[in-house]
This record gives C-alpha cells, sequence and structure tokens, in this order.
C-alpha cells in the first residue's frame, strides 16, 4: 500500500469520528461536510492505488470515482452524488441560517 493511500484512510476515518461528535452535538452542516472530506480521502486512497500516482487536489467524488474506474451500485451512486453537490454550499454558504434549516437531524442521518 502506498504511503499516501495510508494517510488517507487514517485522516478520512479521523474525519468520520469527527462526523460523529458533530452529529452527537447537533452540528449537522458540519456532519455533511466532514463525510464529505471522508469519503473524498476514501476515494483519493482508491485512485492513489489504481493509478499508482498522486490524486488530484479536487473537491468533485464524481470526479474521483471516474478517476478510480468505479462502479457501484446505483443507490450508493446517488448518495455520494447527492454529498458531492453539498460540497460547496456547506463551504461556502450564501445564507447559513437557510443551510442549517435544509440539514435537519432526520436528513443528515
Amino acid at each position: 500500500m502506498r504511503k499516501d493511500t495510508e494517510s488517507f484512510i487514517l485522516s478520512s476515518e479521523y474525519d468520520l469520528t469527527t462526523a460523529r461528535h458533530m452529529f452527537n452535538t447537533g452540528r449537522y452542516v458540519y456532519v455533511v461536510f466532514m463525510c464529505h472530506i471522508a469519503v473524498e480521502k476514501l476515494l483519493k486512497a482508491i485512485v492513489a492505488e489504481t493509478t499508482d500516482r498522486v490524486p488530484p487536489k479536487t473537491h468533485n467524488l464524481l470526479y474521483l470515482i471516474k478517476l478510480a474506474c468505479l462502479s457501484m451500485p446505483q443507490d450508493l451512486f446517488d448518495f455520494v452524488a447527492k454529498i458531492n453537490n453539498a460540497s460547496i454550499v456547506t463551504r461556502y454558504p450564501e445564507d447559513f441560517n437557510r443551510l442549517i434549516e435544509s440539514y435537519p437531524e432526520n436528513v443528515v442521518k
């Protein structure tokens, strides 16, 4: 296993633990943000392993799936697409109050 792959995996696990803590404290926008980062890092680990190259500095999960030549069940792909679309609005919210309303507990869970 490549060293960067291992680092991406460990960092992703750390991010998922952070997301769980954020969920338990009701910080739902950050749960979505941390989950996106965790998925991104796992996809970058796969890209690093399959291409034997450092993955690009991108937040686009769909692009990373393409680079990794992954195929997945449609429901999983739909989930990744949904969290991919949340990336920009959680990073650069135009209306933070509206963003909070968009991600209540039941949606984030």
